[in-house]
């Protein structure tokens, strides 16, 4: 493992989405709509209270989550997908979309839901458990957190197995896994507090 040492910069990701308003293709690719399908089914519970949405990008997956949470905010650390997100959610008034960086920044209040899609190996190992620590700080009694990760390496310093499996360690003394399943390509990992 050689995780980053520092949490890839927010300015990568605008120049990403200056170059590409979908850069990982999560309108169009096949693979996308699998796995968001899966992650959907994953979820423990039909109906969750207060969700939060860490890097939901341009929305598509936020969406999905919209229809499961009485109250739901979606962050991501560059304002440049957050407009496509809005307009995908906009008759969704329970979902708020802002603009945060984490673990710096953090919405108040406390979440029955807390999901992760893909943004794991962005962060710096210290990052990482500065994320676990925020979540052990909001997490409702009942709550649970859903990690989705791509397997393989990542160009950002560790494998998905890697950095789902050190974010999993980074929870072990407040959150258990009660779900994890993988195909050839992503996992996905419930954990549920206590």
């Amino acid at each position: 493992m050689t995780p980053r040492l520092q949490s890839v910069p927010t300015r990568y990701f605008d120049e990403l989405y200056a170059a590409d308003p979908d850069p990982w293709g999560f309108q169009t690719r096949e693979y996308e709509r699998l796995k968001y399908a899966a992650t959907v089914a994953a979820l423990p519970r039909t109906r969750y209270r207060n969700g939060f949405e860490l890097g939901c990008s341009i929305g598509v997956l936020t969406r999905l989550f919209a229809e499961r949470c009485g109250r739901l905010i979606a962050v991501d650390a560059s304002e440049a997908p957050l407009g496509a997100a809005r307009r995908r959610c906009a008759d969704q008034p329970h979902v708020r979309i802002r603009r945060l960086r984490v673990p710096e920044e953090w919405p108040e209040g406390r979440f029955d839901l807390v999901v992760m899609s893909e943004i794991l190996c962005f962060l710096s190992e210290q990052d990482l458990v500065a994320t676990a620590k925020r979540m052990e700080e909001t997490l409702e009694s009942d709550g649970h957190f859903l990690v989705v990760h791509c397997l393989g390496q990542t160009i950002y310093g560790w494998s998905g197995d890697e950095v789902v499996d050190a974010f999993i360690s980074a929870t072990r003394h407040f959150a258990r896994p009660i779900l994890q399943s993988r195909t050839e390509r992503y996992r996905i990992d419930v954990l549920e507090r206590g």
